[in-house]
Parts: C-alpha cells; sequence; structure tokens
C-alpha cells in the first residue's frame, strides 16, 4: 500500500476461536525469549562457573540468534508445509531438548551447543506465531492482536529477569534451564490440544503452494527488505543493551544480581503496555510508517543516558526507553504481511523480519561486549545512536501507509 491510500475500515468479522488460537499462539511464544534472556539476568554466575569473559557470556545470547538468522527463510517454507500446529510442537520440543542439556551442561562448549538446539525452536516459534494470527484475523483487524502478541518478548524477558536470580540464588543456575524445559513441555500440550488451521475464508487458507519462482518474487520485494534492514538496527541496540545492563547495574551501579534484573526490565516491563496501545494506535491513524520510524529518533536519544545515570534517573530513563520502544515490534510485524500483498506470503515476509531480527542480535551482543572491553561502557552505549539513525531512514523509505 502507498502512503497516499485511505486506510480500510476494521469491518471485517473475527472468528470467535481466534481468540483461543491468539492465546494459546502467545504463550508458545513466550517460552522463547523465558529461554532466550536466562543468561542476562545471571551472567554474572555464569561467568564465575565457567570461567568465561563478558564477551564469551554474551556470546550464549549472539548463538541462539546465530541459529535464528539461518532458519528464519526455512521456517516460513517450513510453516506453510507443515502448519502452525506440527510447527509448534517441534519449536517447543527443540527448545525443551536445548534447555535440558544445558542445565546438564559440565563445560561452556556442552552450553554452547545446548544454546544452539534452543535457537531452532526460538527460530521456528517466531515466524510461525505472527503467520498463525496473520491467516486466523482480517488484515484490517490485525493491528490490536498483533499488539498483543508484540507482547511475547517482553513478557518472556521480564519474568525471566526477575525469576532467574531467585532461581539461581536458591538452587543454582541449573534450576533457571530446568524452568523453561517445564515451561516448554506444557506449552507442547496445549499446542497439541488446541491449535489449529482456520477454516476456508475469502483468500484464507488453502494456500498454493510457494514454488521457487513465487519464493524469489517475495524475495525481490524491497519494502519488506526496508523494513527487515530497521528491526536488525532495533534488536542490534535494544537487545545488546538488555543482555548488558544488568550486569552494568551489578558491577559498576552495585545493585544486586535481583535489583539489576528488576531495573533492567522496567523498560521490558512498560512495553508489555505500549505494545497493544500502539497496535490500536496504528489501526485508528491508519499508518504503520509513523509507528515504526519516530520511535528510533527518540531512542537514539534515550540511549545516550544509562551508562551516565544514578538512582532514580535510571528508572526514569527505563520508563521512558519503554514508552517508546513497544510501538516498533508492533508496527513491524504488522506491517510484514500487509508488503506481501498475498496472505500465504505472509510466513515469507515475517521470516524476512526475522532474518533482520536475529542479524541485529547475532551481532549486537557480541560487538557491544567487545565494545564495552576496550572503550568502556558509555561509549559503547553511544556507538548505538548511529544504527537508530539508520534504523529510521530504512523505515522511512518503506512503501506503506
Amino acid at each position: 500500500m502507498i502512503d497516499d491510500q485511505p486506510a480500510p475500515k476494521p469491518s471485517a468479522a473475527v472468528l470467535s476461536y481466534a481468540w483461543v488460537i491468539l492465546v494459546v499462539v502467545y504463550l508458545a511464544s513466550v517460552v522463547a525469549p523465558f529461554n532466550q534472556f536466562k543468561v542476562p539476568p545471571i551472567m554474572p554466575i555464569l561467568i564465575d562457573s565457567f570461567q568465561i569473559t563478558l564477551a564469551q557470556a554474551g556470546s550464549l545470547m549472539s548463538l541462539v540468534a546465530f541459529v535464528g538468522l539461518l532458519l528464519a527463510l526455512p521456517a516460513g517454507v517450513i510453516l506453510q508445509r507443515l502448519g502452525p500446529k506440527v510447527t509448534a510442537i517441534i519449536s517447543m520440543g527443540f527448545i525443551a531438548i536445548g534447555a535440558a542439556m544445558g542445565a546438564m551442561a559440565g563445560t561452556f562448549s556442552i552450553l554452547m551447543v545446548s544454546r544452539l538446539l534452543e535457537g531452532v525452536g526460538i527460530g521456528l516459534i517466531g515466524v510461525a506465531a505472527p503467520a498463525t494470527i496473520a491467516a486466523w484475523f482480517p488484515p484490517e483487524r490485525q493491528g490490536m492482536p498483533m499488539g498483543i502478541w508484540a507482547t511475547w518478548v517482553p513478557v518472556g524477558t521480564v519474568a525471566m529477569y526477575n525469576l532467574a536470580p531467585l532461581l539461581a540464588a536458591s538452587w543454582g543456575w541449573q534450576a533457571v534451564w530446568w524452568a523453561g524445559v517445564i515451561f516448554a513441555l506444557v506449552m507442547i500440550v496445549f499446542s497439541a490440544l488446541l491449535l489449529k488451521s482456520p477454516p476456508v475464508q475469502g483468500e484464507n487458507i488453502p494456500h498454493p503452494a510457494i514454488d521457487l519462482r513465487t519464493l524469489r518474487i517475495a524475495l525481490a520485494n524491497r519494502d519488506i527488505w526496508l523494513l527487515s534492514l530497521g528491526f536488525a538496527c532495533f534488536n542490534f541496540v535494544f537487545v545488546s543493551f538488555s543482555t548488558y545492563y544488568p550486569t552494568f547495574l551489578n558491577e559498576l551501579r552495585g545493585y544486586s544480581l535481583g535489583e539489576a534484573g528488576f531495573i533492567a526490565s522496567i523498560a521490558t516491563m512498560l512495553i508489555i503496555f505500549s505494545a497493544p496501545v500502539a497496535g490500536l494506535l496504528s489501526d485508528w491513524i491508519g499508518s504503520r510508517r509513523l509507528l515504526f520510524t519516530i520511535p528510533y529518533l527518540l531512542i537514539a536519544i534515550i540511549l545516550l543516558l544509562p551508562f551516565r545515570l544514578l538512582g532514580w534517573q535510571i528508572i526514569a530513563a527505563m520508563i521512558a526507553l519503554g514508552i517508546i520502544v513497544g510501538a516498533i515490534p508492533t508496527a513491524t510485524f504488522t506491517a510484514a504481511p500487509e508488503l506481501m500483498r498475498k496472505p500465504y506470503l505472509a510466513g515469507v515476509g515475517l521470516a524476512i523480519i526475522l532474518v533482520g531480527q536475529y542479524a541485529g542480535q547475532l551481532l549486537g551482543p557480541v560487538f557491544f561486549g567487545y565494545l564495552v572491553e576496550i572503550q568502556g561502557w558509555t561509549m559503547a552505549g553511544d556507538v548505538m545512536v548511529p544504527f537508530c539513525i539508520l534504523a529510521f531512514i530504512s523505515g522511512w523509505l518503506v512503501r506503506i501507509r
């Protein structure tokens, strides 16, 4: 859709079972960040337990993103072939197996391999979930459900940031990994019982098979790659910050691991509220582009502060960041299916978005950790600002309402 095209009116009906699907898909999605972000809140413990450097600890986050990057495009095809239920079950299975292996890891090498397995599951659910929502909700009614779903990462992250220090203090870091195993197994059961494809409605399923020619046409979509580039920058910046900020607060500001995890999760907590609001706002004003571009400029300003502030100022910065950040994933994931034009290509479009997401998550923590070691925390934070500017420029060039 071009900028001047009027926004569609939210008039299409939503099937009642679509809300059941949303709940199940949402909870299954939360399993992924719950497991992915268990490293940051107890990073000092892992560094001490395995005798590793800060950059090596950061690589535990990058490994998950590496697998997600490799799987992003194939995951779109896997979803189209296997359907949401099978894809979700496979996803949860890989996460459970990887987390169990990690819990029993005696060496850092085994822990790294376990993160690769978890990455397979995390990569699959990241494509399956939004594509399933896009299949069940009409395009003009997707803003709110996508806004709700966009809180999957903050909800899982907040839960782990606050739970991990408590579990590690009581039963050791392994308890954090076992908690992830249990959550994944529970969602395997719920996915098997409740997930299904939508009934045939208009342009919904059955979809034509995605052959190589169709895939090439889909991959040639200029706007989806620009949107993905902006989201890559977002993840490069925000995941780097989220990964290391608890360690910064613990080591340089003197907070306990529990306090550091809570303070660092304030921004993420607020995304739980700001993302759905952004979804409603996106449908109301009829614009996706404003909501995945303007916040980048505001984030660029805020990121000049966190490594310079003290006391209540840190909390204020986290609040401001959380209010602003929620709009970006909501608008991005809602825009992706629209940019692909055809409903059956939604999975491919979302896979391209995840290429950007995982590329940012792969490179960010390693780069930021290395930068901290050679230049210090403040300079590392300042270097994130140009990536926010690049994200704004990329997003502004996307041709969408």
